[in-house]
């Protein structure tokens, strides 16, 4: 199995606070987990067509293509055994409603969590 690719914001302390979440979730070998402001980050931006100075969603791209906002979240998720079933019932809201929360906490993040001068796990 290829690894899954989670683009987010290295500088963002709120992106790197989910990754510190996700990590020991995870199962091993399923995510590569890659900031945006790195070299590996700006290729996979230009790939699939996404802006390369700045990132207001979370990407996942899998296999079967790139995913944002609360989609790329739930998609994620899926991927989690012990979040599975959240992500499924999740998946239910309608995408209108679940990305008006998205789409505020991005607008709002560096503000409510702030900023680090470098990703935590390496750029």
């Amino acid at each position: 199995m290829e690894k899954h690719s989670i683009i987010f914001d290295g500088e963002c302390n709120l992106c790197n606070g989910v990754v510190a979440w996700l990590w020991p979730l995870t199962p091993k070998d399923t995510f590569e987990f890659v900031a945006f402001q790195s070299p590996y980050g700006k290729k996979l931006l230009r790939t699939f067509g996404f802006p390369q100075d700045q990132l207001t969603t979370v990407i996942l791209v899998d296999e079967t293509g790139a995913y944002t906002h609360s989609d790329g979240f739930l998609k994620i998720l899926g991927y989690i055994p012990k979040y599975r079933l959240v992500a499924t019932l999740l998946a239910f809201i309608p995408r209108i409603f679940r990305d008006v929360i998205y789409n505020a906490a991005s607008k709002n993040r560096v503000r409510w969590f702030g900023k680090s001068k470098s990703c935590t796990i390496g750029v």
